[in-house]
């Protein structure tokens, strides 16, 4: 884990910490009874966190323990994690937790592009970040606009990955479509195949960008 996102983790226990983690949540009175917090098996927590089990007090004091897994284990999903948020209005939140979670974003996201393949948590690559994060309700322009900064083979690596995993047919995925198909990023595939066509993964570069190729322009 790299210093910026262990800071991003940091913050988050700080700012977080009025909300103390109760040992058993309540449940919902019709469907559910109490529901212990097991840390050895968060992810059936998170299907029912905030729903019928907890409260939104209960989720923010969650958010320290549930983001640190992310990205030190594979055993949460992060769109049904991070689709709590939205589910809590967290843009209503106090400023200062709205920014700590858009920190840690920022860090998760940085510290993902500068490495393939990616060794954090439940963000095993690219797209899976980019739907997670798109489930808080944050347009994932803000981490595509990063990704143009990011000039590093790493950051290429991720780019090859997704065009070759990317179904253009998706509605859903129309902004990200849209900025794949831009010149720019041709122009940055055959870029890094130039540089990088003696290395075993010349191929996914060469592939994302004829693929690319054949669609239309942005």
């Amino acid at each position: 884990m790299d210093d910026d996102l262990a800071a991003a983790l940091a913050r988050l226990d700080q700012v977080f910490a009025p909300y103390p983690r109760r040992a058993v949540l309540d449940g919902c009175p019709h469907c559910r009874p109490a529901t212990p917090v097991d840390e050895d098996d968060l992810f059936s927590l998170t299907l029912r966190l905030g729903g019928t089990v907890g409260g939104r007090d209960d989720v923010k004091s969650l958010v320290p323990l549930l983001f640190e897994r992310m990205v030190t284990s594979g055993e949460l999903d992060g769109s049904i994690v991070l689709s709590k948020l939205t589910k809590e209005r967290w843009r209503h939140w106090p400023s200062a937790e709205q920014q700590a979670i858009d920190d840690y974003l920022d860090a998760v996201w940085l510290s993902l592009l500068k490495q393939f393949p990616s060794r954090i948590g439940a963000f095993s690559e690219a797209a899976a970040f980019l739907d997670a994060a798109a489930m808080t309700g944050n347009s994932i322009g803000r981490y595509l606009a990063v990704w143009d900064t990011i000039l590093v083979p790493a950051a290429d690596r991720h780019l090859a990955q997704l065009v070759n995993e990317h179904n253009f047919a998706v509605a859903r995925r129309r902004d990200l479509t849209a900025w794949l198909c831009r010149e720019v990023t041709i122009d940055r595939l055959i870029g890094a195949f130039e540089r990088e066509h003696d290395a075993v993964w010349a191929d996914d570069l060469a592939m994302a960008y004829d693929l690319l190729s054949w669609q239309p322009r942005a």
